[in-house]
């Protein structure tokens, strides 16, 4: 029974199961979430978003022993949670959405230091997770800087 729930949230309710992009299909489960929790108080939101980091990290864990692979493509819990960094406290406008996942997916994909450094270092659940939760917090940088100079420039 726990062997199933791990693969259950570790491939984001088996989303990491799609036979095309299975990282991109996870983001793009990981948004009607970000939605949902985008009305919350950041207090609430980020208490969510470290409590799911934690699952993440125990669910990738067991999920590369059952799987047998590194980081396996399957695995997207991490990238649901990642993007939920990259929009924290992000107003929930569709261009902030597109711009939070493409940003997102960007990063996770080129893993500009210490990205790449964390995901060839860190092994185990921690190293499948903390590369995007790395990418999530320069997207969520990257956002909030954009939004603040949009903001002072119009």
């Amino acid at each position: 029974m726990v062997k199933r729930i791990v693969i259950f949230l570790a491939t984001g309710c088996y989303v990491g199961y799609s036979p095309l992009v299975p990282g991109t299909t996870g983001t793009l489960a990981a948004i009607p979430i970000y939605f949902f929790l985008s009305h919350l108080s950041p207090i609430y939101y980020m208490a969510i978003v470290l409590g799911s980091t934690y699952i993440a990290i125990w669910a990738s864990d067991g999920a590369e022993v059952l799987l047998q692979s590194k980081d396996c493509r399957h695995i997207v819990i991490d990238e649901m949670v990642g993007f939920m960094v990259t929009m924290f406290m992000v107003p929930p406008t569709l261009r902030n959405i597109l711009l939070g996942f493409f940003l997102f997916r960007a990063l996770d994909i080129i893993k500009p230091f210490p990205i790449r450094a964390v995901e060839e270092r860190v092994r185990g659940g921690y190293g499948v997770v903390l590369d995007d939760i790395i990418a999530g917090i320069y997207a969520n940088l990257i956002i909030h800087i954009l939004r603040f100079t949009m903001l002072k420039g119009g």
